[in-house]
């Protein structure tokens, strides 16, 4: 009997300009400030120019897209912003967890965020800067790479080792400093330290400097939903003062397990 199911990756179901449209909008994201000429666009995505100035119109006239001078060049648009803080209030977890997120940043002083799980990567979803704290560049929405965050390395910490090892093979794991866990097994090593202690720690792994600690949180399934985490310089973060913010960080994510499981805090550990 055939199967007429429809999958997320059957491109029989896909419309291609759409999709072509998508593809832009990520490659224009990641290009920054400078965005992309009609030129490096038609290069891009290997269409013709005239396609793509269509392409590019097209957009810029739903606000997705807006052109700046000289090129000219497209740029996101500011019609994001608003979807943008509309997924953010359709996103339940992020609703939920923010009191507690804001109450974090308030607590410790550093900026606190909160990812949440997907297939194993952590992707934030919602950020509170602390205040008169260092602002750091952590836009939301990125599916960040797990081994080198203290929310990855959280969420990781609740996957059985096969899966751990599948997934940084076909991920990889980059060397972002010198402290960068890149070898599977020193990591696998570190996240038994995660699941004895409750929270994961990025000791300039991701960035020289920087320091973060995470806690995972579950669902009423008892799964990994995500993870919340703080933020700061290494200067500030003594060594003595990294076992109780980890341990506030838990207590926190604790909160969020009760809030999505309607259990006490730490009942899902």
């Amino acid at each position: 009997m055939p199967n007429n199911r429809m999958t997320v990756d059957d491109s029989r179901y896909q419309v291609q300009s759409v999709a072509r449209a998508a593809r832009l909008l990520n490659e224009i994201g990641n290009h920054g400030s400078q965005g992309l000429g009609v030129t490096e666009i038609a290069e891009s995505l290997s269409i013709a120019k005239s396609t793509a100035l269509a392409l590019a119109r097209t957009l810029a006239a739903s606000g997705l897209l807006r052109s700046v001078e000289p090129g000219p060049r497209y740029v996101l648009g500011l019609n994001l912003l608003r979807l943008g803080d509309l997924v953010g209030q359709q996103t339940s977890i992020a609703e939920l967890g923010l009191p507690s997120l804001r109450e974090l940043s308030r607590v410790t002083g550093m900026t606190a965020r909160l990812a949440i799980n997907e297939s194993g990567f952590p992707v934030f979803v919602e950020r509170i800067d602390g205040e008169g704290s260092i602002r750091f560049h952590a836009p939301l929405g990125q599916r960040e790479e797990p081994h080198a965050t203290a929310a990855g390395k959280a969420i990781l910490a609740h996957l059985d080792e096969s899966h751990v090892r599948s997934l940084l093979a076909d991920a990889g794991m980059t060397r972002y400093t010198p402290r960068t866990l890149t070898d599977v097994d020193s990591l696998l090593s570190d996240l038994e330290r995660v699941r004895a202690e409750g929270y994961a720690v990025d000791d300039e792994e991701e960035a020289e400097g920087v320091f973060c600690v995470g806690s995972a949180f579950f669902d009423h399934h008892a799964r990994c939903a995500g993870a919340m985490s703080v933020t700061g310089l290494k200067v500030d973060v003594s060594l003595r003062d990294v076992r109780q913010l980890g341990l506030t960080v838990r207590r926190f994510a604790d909160q969020m397990t009760s809030a999505l499981s309607g259990t006490r805090p730490g009942g899902a550990r």
